[in-house]
């Protein structure tokens, strides 16, 4: 059993010094016998050297979303009546609301008044992050605008920008046009695509 152990340590020993002689006569022989090997450029990577700021706009995309709907809270589904519902709602965790950002919304067709929404609206203003009303796709697409909106656009000063186009998230139109809308005052430059690949939006003239 030990005399195995011991065969072993010595085979890996060898093929670990095999392996480094041939690395060694490998790199001596593109360096010395090889001249158009010796002479070889480093491989410079042009776009990390540009300058280039790359911007995703999924970074702007809001996290921490949850989706109230009014439908769990209707009579047979359809029908809101005022006496469950503000019975339902007394009873609700809304500690599970905790810090998000709400969308108070309804997936069905139902008529809803208006004072429902407010009444929903003054529970969650005790928790919630924020708090919107309407489409689930459109409220998200509002929280992503104001996000763009209030960024800080100082560190982009003189900054030739790239604003990312392919990504994991849908990104709606009017998020690249705020993002422009913004960054135009500050920015050098600003383009679309990928750095490799960019189609130009804007460029500051120069005086």
């Amino acid at each position: 059993m030990h005399s195995k152990k011991r065969l072993l340590e010595i085979l890996l020993v060898l093929n670990t010094k095999f392996y480094t002689i041939c690395i060694n006569d490998l790199l001596g022989h593109f360096n010395s016998a090889s001249p158009k090997f010796a002479n070889m450029e480093v491989i410079v990577n042009k776009v990390a050297g540009s300058g280039i700021i790359t911007l995703n706009l999924e970074d702007f995309a809001p996290k921490d979303v949850v989706v109230f709907d009014l439908k769990e809270h209707l009579f047979m589904g359809l029908i809101l009546k005022e006496k469950d519902f503000r019975a339902a709602l007394q009873q609700l965790n809304w500690h599970e609301y905790l810090k998000k950002n709400v969308i108070i919304t309804c997936s069905v067709d139902a008529i809803i008044p208006v004072w429902a929404y407010m009444l929903v609206s003054s529970y969650l203003s005790e928790v919630a992050s924020a708090i919107k009303v309407g489409n689930e796709d459109t409220c998200k697409e509002s929280f992503m605008l104001e996000a763009i909106q209030k960024m800080d656009a100082t560190p982009y000063a003189d900054k030739r920008i790239v604003i990312k186009g392919c990504g994991e998230l849908p990104i709606p139109p009017s998020a690249y046009a705020s993002i422009t809308e913004k960054l135009k005052p500050w920015a050098k430059s600003i383009m679309y695509g990928e750095p490799c690949s960019t189609v130009p939006i804007y460029k500051k003239k120069t005086t």
